[in-house]
């Protein structure tokens, strides 16, 4: 999120309101005090498109990671794992 000052909006509107975009607010500043938002309008801003512009929310990759065709860890028998269970069962 960009911050101009109070008097940067007042001399360079223009400017300041090109920075604004669907994804991107201006906080305008007064004596150093955060004291507006300046934002795009949108139709119906749905509220992952406002989280989004507030950066708060991440869209999922396009291409996420493939999962690991071999994890790694160590492979346990079908009676190792029982008794690993069991040694659990006992703590409790």
């Amino acid at each position: 999120m960009r911050t101009v000052t109070k008097r940067d909006l007042n001399q360079r509107t223009a400017v300041v309101l090109a920075q604004v975009t669907e994804t991107a607010d201006v906080v305008v500043t007064e004596r150093g005090t955060p004291r507006w938002r300046v934002s795009a309008v949108q139709g119906a801003s749905s509220a992952l498109a406002r989280l989004e512009r507030e950066g708060l929310y991440e869209p999922a990759a396009e291409a996420p990671t493939p999962w690991p065709s071999h994890p790694g860890g160590p492979a346990y028998t079908s009676a190792e794992a029982d008794a690993l269970l069991a040694e659990q069962r006992r703590d409790h």
